[in-house]
């Protein structure tokens, strides 16, 4: 049971043996230890030396014979946890490593190229959107967005709650919530404006920037997007009917 201990904690079948045999007899020459562990004479040496660099075992010179000696097993037992611990710690960068990364993923883009990349991802959802969108500023640059990108989006029945700047457009948005499959409530645009939009959906957050030059990103992260369900769901409560 003790071999299988050791093997268990890294050691192989033999350093198993050896340590054991160092541990019953105590400093010791290396025929005495190969007695012991019944191994042979060369073989023991060359696991003593494994061990020593392992740190199970450490040795002294006397008259010119080497005694080898057993770290004490509450020492071992301590190094090992050690072990287990930095093993613990680098576990988020050993993730990363593997592609199990808790760090976002953020994807940038650019123009109206990018821009359209970026709704093109929230084509792919399986939750509903949530949204902040300035109805005005999105359609000044993509003049055909209800046809090229709502429409794509009522179709495939993606529901989508939103926010917009009570304004001329937002109106106008409103007055279209049944044939576009959404619910959008306006909020004062004196007091709430914005010109970003922000798509919510999945274990996404993308941003897009209608200010110098078209620029958006999707974060993908389930606490960051859920996070950003929470502070919704609070605006929206707040939102007019």
């Amino acid at each position: 049971m003790l071999i299988d201990v050791l093997i268990n904690i890294g050691l192989t079948k033999k350093e198993a043996k050896v340590y054991l045999a160092c541990l019953e007899l105590g400093s010791s020459i290396v025929s005495e230890i190969a007695k012991r562990a019944k191994i042979n004479r060369v073989t023991t040496y060359d696991i003593l030396e494994k061990l020593i660099q392992k740190g199970y075992i450490n040795f002294i010179t006397k008259y010119k014979i080497k005694y080898f000696n057993p770290t004490k097993p509450d020492l071992v037992f301590a190094e090992t946890k050690k072990h287990t611990e930095d093993f613990q710690k680098a576990l988020p960068d050993l993730k990363r490593l593997h592609g199990e990364t808790p760090h976002p993923r953020v994807r940038y883009f650019e123009g109206i190229a990018g821009i359209k990349a970026i709704y093109a991802d929230t084509l792919t959802s399986k939750t509903d959107i949530l949204n902040y969108a300035n109805s005005k500023e999105i359609r000044d640059f993509w003049p055909n967005y209800d046809e090229e990108y709502v429409a794509k989006r009522a179709k495939k029945k993606i529901y989508l709650h939103g926010l917009a700047p009570a304004d001329e457009a937002g109106e106008k948005v409103v007055k279209e919530n049944r044939k576009y499959y959404r619910n959008i409530r306006l909020v004062s645009k004196k007091k709430y404006d914005f010109s970003n939009e922000i798509n919510i959906y999945d274990n996404k957050f993308s941003i897009i920037s209608f200010g110098e030059g078209l620029i958006g990103m999707i974060i993908e992260s389930k606490e960051i997007a859920d996070t950003q369900r929470t502070i919704f769901k609070m605006a929206w409560k707040l939102a007019k009917k």
